[in-house]
């Protein structure tokens, strides 16, 4: 059984208050893997202290602490916010205008809905409407000349 997000955002937050929680996922078998944000950045150093940490919480699963890299999870309207003007990768619960599945740049992102744009078009999709979302990397930046 997976631990509870609450709890481990409340070790989080003794460890270290500036540690944001990001995702909770199952990576294979008994394995968890933890996704961590910090403003200075996500350290093995930072890695190790929230590994040992939490090692009680989840005595029956190996745990892998991880930055969330490119594609960083968007769970909270504040990520939106952060993000603003960078490309995010939307799917929704029930389809917005016929579709689930929206790729385009972050234009506004209020109290109650994100607004993305793509194609010329703007799409408004409310937070709880949103099912998963990521940053989407910047594919210019790695391309080959």
């Amino acid at each position: 059984m997976k631990p509870d997000s609450t709890e481990i955002e409340q070790r989080l937050a003794g460890i270290d208050p500036e540690i944001e929680f990001l995702a909770l996922e199952q990576a294979g078998g008994d394995s968890l893997r933890l996704f961590i944000d910090h403003p200075d950045g996500v350290t093995l150093e930072l890695c190790q202290r929230v590994t040992s940490n939490l090692t009680d919480l989840l005595v029956e699963h190996s745990l892998e602490v991880s930055s969330p890299g490119p594609e960083r999870p968007l769970t909270r309207p504040e990520h939106f916010v952060r993000f603003k003007g960078r490309r995010a990768k939307v799917r929704t619960v029930e389809p917005i205008e016929d579709r689930r599945n929206f790729t385009g740049t972050i234009l506004e992102a209020e109290d109650q809905e994100v607004a993305l744009g793509f194609d010329g078009r703007e799409v408004r999709i409310p937070y709880g409407s949103v099912a998963r979302s990521h940053l989407v990397p910047d594919t210019a930046e790695g391309a080959a000349k």
